[in-house]
Order: C-alpha cells, then sequence, then structure tokens
C-alpha cells in the first residue's frame, strides 16, 4: 500500500540514505542539513513508501524569495513559514522505482499541499535531462539558475498558481 506522511526526526537515517542512493556525492544533502531541516521544517518533508519501504520524497522549504539561491540548502532559518514560494531542495526516488509515476505522485501531491496553503507557486532545479520530466507536471523553465550547487548546471523550474 502507498502511503505519504511529512518526515521526522526518526526518519533521519532513511532520508539521508537514499539522499546517499539518488545523488553524487558532491551534490547530496548531508546528513547534518538534513538534521537542520527536519528541526525547523519537517512538514515540507514528504515521504512516499510502499509498505515500510521508503520509496521516494522530496524536501524543501517556503520563502519570499523568488529564487532558489544555494544558501537556502545549509540555512535553515531561511525559512519562512508565510512565504510566497515553496521551494523544492531534492527529489529523491529509489532506481528500481523510477518511472513508475512514484515521484509524479509525490510532486502532485507537494503542488496541492502549497496551493492549499495559499503559496504562489513551486520552485526547483533540475538537470536539463529532467527538464520535459517537470514540463509534463504544469512546470515552466525559466533558464539556467544561478545555482552552483555540486558544480553543476541547473535549470530553474516554477509552477506557478493562477486563482
Amino acid at each position: 500500500m502507498i502511503t505519504i506522511r511529512n518526515a521526522t526526526i526518526d526518519d533521519i537515517d532513511k532520508i539521508s540514505g537514499l539522499e546517499a542512493l539518488c545523488f553524487p556525492a558532491n551534490e547530496a544533502a548531508s546528513r547534518e542539513a538534513f538534521k537542520g531541516r527536519l528541526l525547523y521544517y519537517p512538514e515540507h518533508f514528504w515521504l512516499l513508501f510502499e509498505d515500510d519501504l521508503l520509496i521516494s520524497f522530496i524536501d524543501g522549504f517556503v520563502t519570499n524569495e523568488r529564487d532558489l539561491k544555494d544558501e537556502m540548502y545549509d540555512s535553515p532559518n531561511m525559512h519562512d513559514e508565510s512565504g510566497d514560494w515553496q521551494m523544492i531542495f531534492g527529489i529523491n526516488t529509489l532506481q528500481k522505482y523510477r518511472n513508475h509515476g512514484y515521484a509524479s505522485t509525490l510532486i502532485n501531491h507537494v503542488i496541492k499541499e502549497a496551493k492549499a496553503q495559499k503559496r504562489k507557486g513551486v520552485v526547483l532545479t533540475c538537470k536539463e535531462k529532467l527538464i520535459p520530466f517537470y514540463e509534463k507536471l504544469g512546470f515552466i523553465n525559466e533558464g539556467i539558475s544561478s545555482s552552483v550547487h555540486g558544480n553543476t548546471v541547473w535549470y530553474q523550474m516554477r509552477y506557478v498558481f493562477n486563482d
């Protein structure tokens, strides 16, 4: 059975383990970074389980800043619960569960929650090869991001609520 829930500090080992499997070391968040994020804004961590197995998770925070900036990753105190934009720092899915709709299900869940919270929209960055995936979900490609996280080229994607 598939379930989605918010994370707690007790999930840190599962979250850190999945992150290490999904991202190269120079791009992956550390256990310490996750600890800070979980202490400041656990309600902006969404975990997707199949039975007891963590298959996918999304984490981020809320801010009034329009663009995702590198300093946000390691500064949980930049979170502003009344902010306009839900930032997404990472979307992680176990390799063998990719291309089965799990990430899309979780992203759509986050979009729905951000809309219910009266945000202006959702912002994330991705590598060029993932642009079509996010565009199918309704995100708009805003071009190359100012982010140099992990010495990688990132594209900023934005989902705007129009109501």
